[in-house]
């Protein structure tokens, strides 16, 4: 099953909201440090709600702690970002693939791109919106890949 990976996350709501997301989907949440704020934050477990039980967290210290966890497990990494190479919707998703999403202000750091296996954007048609919110992108985005996969029935 596809896991979501946040990378230097900073706002805890969005934190919040995305493990919310994973709960419901029995994904794997994995989140990399520096983070802007404790896994303990008020904000974070307000928008989490009661379903902290039912995440599969993983947190990383480091993105070297991350990539030795990816290395052992194996999966494409797909990074998520405005300037991706291939439209998310047209993309074939692998059940073992780790959808990468970066902080809500700066996405995912260059040298994190380069290294993902493919780049992926979510298309939108106002040119003057920069982006979407990060829970919102992850979101989407996990929903597609189960939907291609199978796992919405």
């Amino acid at each position: 099953m596809p896991q979501v990976v946040l990378v230097y996350p900073q706002i805890p709501p969005n934190t919040g909201n995305i493990a919310r997301t994973c709960a419901a989907t029995g994904t794997e949440l994995h989140l990399v440090a520096p983070l802007g704020f404790e896994i303990s934050d008020r904000y974070l477990k307000r928008a989490g709600l009661d379903y902290w039980p039912y995440v599969k967290l993983h947190h990383h210290e480091s993105l070297e702690a991350f990539e030795a966890a990816h290395q052992q497990r194996g999966g494409r990494r797909l990074g998520f970002t405005v300037r991706g190479e291939f439209n998310y919707a047209n993309f074939q998703f692998q059940a073992d693939d780790w959808l990468l999403f970066g902080s809500e202000t700066a996405g995912l750091p260059a040298k994190i791109l380069s290294d993902c296996d493919a780049t992926l954007y979510i298309p939108m048609l106002q040119p003057h919106v920069r982006s979407l919110n990060l829970s919102v992108s992850a979101a989407i985005s996990l929903f597609e890949a189960h939907r291609q996969l199978g796992y919405l029935t």
